[in-house]
């Protein structure tokens, strides 16, 4: 095990069906031309796999118009949408370059049929692979629910110390009216005092006089 395998692993794509060289597949292709994304679909014999972990690659090849065309593809590229196997071949070599020199008839590949064992494998690794799905998009939802949830229970909590504070305000102004109600109480006392003021009046001018 390489000390890089732990960083690879998070980057491994597990949605891809297992095929190997002389199986015929589909590749969907995620195509960006002038912002736009389009899918290309590319059919042809699997010819070679090689290396492993982030980097393996594996190799196509197909007859357009009458030309040999090959692309080879990154396994766990983002860019490839689906992968599709066609049919399976049944063939004794690791890569299969003798076909570039082959044509018509002689290039075709005898087709596997698949026994019990087989099939049953295909049928276990299709069921884990719909399971991880299943199981990402349930973990996505919940995140994001998740991340809902805390901002409503802060808004509740931020309402409810909100209503407090409106109470708290009702509160303090009956404490800001009481001194006012304390002049209003002292009312006569000025009065008397004005009273007193009224009688120095005759007394000054009684002195005058």
């Amino acid at each position: 095990m390489n000390k890089t395998d732990l960083v690879d692993a998070p980057y491994l794509r597990t949605d891809l069906p297992e095929f190997r060289p002389g199986d015929t597949v589909k590749v969907h292709v995620r195509v960006v031309e002038a912002g736009r994304e389009r899918i290309q679909v590319f059919q042809g014999v699997v010819i070679r796999r090689q290396g492993g972990g982030l980097q393996e690659t594996f190799t196509v090849r197909k007859i357009s118009f009458g030309v040999g065309v090959e692309r080879t593809f990154p396994l766990h590229s983002p860019s490839i949408g689906k992968l599709e196997v066609v049919s399976r071949g049944h063939v004794r070599r690791a890569k299969l370059y003798y076909l570039r020199e082959r044509r018509g008839k002689k290039a075709r590949i005898r087709e596997r049929r698949l026994g019990d064992e087989e099939l049953a494998a295909i049928a276990a690794a299709e069921a884990e692979r719909a399971a991880a799905a299943a199981a990402a998009d349930a973990g996505s939802a919940d995140g994001s629910d998740d991340q809902v949830d805390p901002s409503d229970t802060t808004g509740a909590g931020g309402r409810e110390t909100e209503a407090p504070d409106v109470q708290t305000d009702t509160a303090d102004a009956p404490a800001v009216e009481t001194p006012a109600q304390a002049p209003a109480q002292e009312g006569p006392p000025a009065a008397a005092s004005d009273g007193g003021m009224a009688q120095t009046e005759p007394s000054e001018t009684g002195l005058l006089g």
